[in-house]
């Protein structure tokens, strides 16, 4: 997975160098189609690449450039490396296999509704489809098309959709429940910077296996401690296949915090961000009710959400979530800037702009929380090099080569964010990425040591930031923060030594048998979409 993410960063990177150094200006053997720049260009973003034609090898793309000289518009080319081709409706290169749209010379265009004119075209309380039709205005962006034309479902990202969540109102927005600030970067509480609890949240992605857990036991060895004496936690967002459930419960007791990273990962994204409110609730309340099963966690405590590829699901995810009483989600990246955002609550627009991810965040209002995740800055000397893209998940900092970068890379972050709000600062990552090279691991850990000698600083869970931020508390008082006692020093041993190892299959992985470890009786089945619970198909 980290490999993938890698790869895919360094191909971002090709694509921004190949339009730095193959800009063209209009010419006279382009044949027609450079004529017709203007109308090529008409109503099309200037960051979306297309095909001049679908003649060639799939690896050349345009976009319109605008910053011409005199203004003129031209086209800027870019061409994927050999052996990869541009993907249009994905706005990236990839292997061959992958693309399937080389037939397609760009992004299926979609008709928009009329919303902005001079003179109103519709009635009060509706507005105007593509076509010129008048519907309710309630009816835009609800997930089915009323228009003829469909266009009411065309303009629905955070700054278009006419039901769009209202701008952040601070007199209407009160804490413990709402949390909201114009930028983002507003304290909660008012408090004065020097007086905020330094937060840094770890979290891990993915399957808890024999593969990790030597890794987790390492890290979070029960002798760290935070300034009020209690162990540093860590929060898990756990996909379920290949997960040892026996490890997730013990992982439980010791006071992390287990979140969920969906139930069957699937790796198309398109899955992710176009699902529905049934895939929603399928992949993340069936991954939560197979941890509470067989990983036997009672408490309620499973309340957050990670999209895998953090490819969010917009409306659909976060009306389920509501529904299904998760608190918050931890999947939406904020762009790297010079002071970082707080976690926010949905119930007001977002702060910030939707990040990559195929920009499907929501645009309505949500009773949820939303853990953003900062970009981390990359830079190995940021008061040298010039600035570069960030990257929200360790692993994806594509230039980390060796422990004394990622070194660099922690500690400039932590200086960042201590130095300016102290908004939380997030650290999360794949496994695999800290067990490719042993010292990535001892910088982590030397990092962690390091923060634990100071007396503002602490290594908290996703719930503990939330837990904090509904009742702000300044340093002075933080021993006795009686939310962040809990669990506070763990003692006793693990629910099970010798946990089931329990070989099963299921109709939905034809060919496949799987071992399940759990402390808890066997099922009849391996636990999939359909079939959460093990228990077997209902027939009807």
């Amino acid at each position: 997975m980290a490999r993938v993410i890698k790869l895919l960063a360094v191909l971002c990177l090709v694509v921004a160098i190949a339009d730095a150094d193959f800009r063209v200006k209009r010419q006279d053997d382009d044949g027609d189609q450079e004529d017709n720049i203007e109308e090529l260009c008409k109503d099309r973003p200037a960051d979306e690449y297309f095909r001049l034609s679908t003649d060639g090898d799939c690896r050349e793309v345009v976009r319109c450039d605008n910053a011409g000289e005199n203004g003129i518009t031209r086209l800027a080319r870019v061409r994927c490396p050999t052996g990869l081709y541009f993907d249009v409706y994905r706005q990236t290169c990839d292997w061959k296999t992958n693309v399937k749209n080389c037939d397609e010379l760009g992004k299926p265009r979609k008709v928009l509704p009329i919303l902005k004119t001079d003179e109103p075209i519709c009635p009060e309380g509706k507005l105007s489809c593509g076509n010129g039709e008048c519907v309710d205005k309630e009816l835009f962006c609800n997930g089915k098309p009323d228009c003829k034309d469909e266009s009411d479902e065309n303009a629905c990202t955070v700054e278009l959709d006419p039901n769009r969540a209202p701008d952040c109102d601070t007199t209407q927005c009160v804490l413990p429940d709402c949390f909201c600030s114009a930028d983002g970067t507003r304290i909660p509480g008012n408090i004065e910077p020097q007086q905020v609890p330094q937060m840094i949240t770890i979290t891990f992605n993915g399957a808890i296996n024999v593969d990790n857990i030597d890794l987790y036991e390492d890290i979070f060895n029960g002798q760290r401690q935070n300034p009020n004496g209690c162990q540093i936690r860590g929060t898990y967002f756990v996909s379920h296949k290949y997960t040892n459930y026996s490890a997730v419960q013990d992982l439980h007791r010791k006071g992390h915090e287990i979140s969920v990273f969906s139930l069957t990962h699937k790796d198309d994204p398109n899955y992710w961000t176009q699902g529905t409110y049934d895939d929603w609730l399928a992949e993340m309340a069936g991954a939560r009710l197979i941890i509470e099963r067989f990983a036997n966690i009672t408490d309620g405590s499973i309340i957050g959400v990670r999209a895998p590829y953090l490819r969010v699901g917009g409306n659909k995810q976060f009306e389920m979530m509501a529904d299904q009483f998760f608190v918050y989600d931890a999947s939406i990246t904020a762009s790297l800037g010079r002071v970082p955002i707080w976690p926010y609550t949905l119930y007001f627009r977002m702060p910030h702009k939707c990040n990559g991810n195929a920009h499907n965040c929501p645009s309505r209002s949500h009773p949820v929380w939303e853990m953003v995740m900062n970009e981390l800055d990359r830079r190995d000397d940021p008061t040298f090099d010039e600035s570069l893209p960030g990257c929200h998940m360790v692993d994806s900092c594509s230039n980390i080569q060796s422990g004394e970068q990622f070194g660099r890379l922690l500690r400039h972050n932590f200086n960042r964010h201590y130095n300016t709000n102290r908004a939380p600062l997030g650290l999360h990552f794949h496994a695999s990425w800290l067990k490719s090279k042993k010292e990535y691991r001892e910088e982590l850990i030397k990092f962690i040591e390091e923060m634990l000698g100071r007396n503002d600083v602490f290594f908290v869970t996703m719930l503990q930031v939330i837990q904090w931020m509904q009742n702000p508390t300044e340093l002075n008082a933080l021993r006795d923060f009686q939310e962040w006692k809990e669990k506070c020093d763990v003692k006793g041993q693990p629910y099970c030594s010798l946990p089931n190892a329990c070989p099963l299959t299921t109709r939905e992985l034809p060919g496949e048998t799987l071992r399940l470890f759990t402390c808890m009786e066997c099922p009849n089945n391996y636990p999939w979409i359909l079939d959460p619970t093990g228990d077997g198909f209902s027939t009807k």
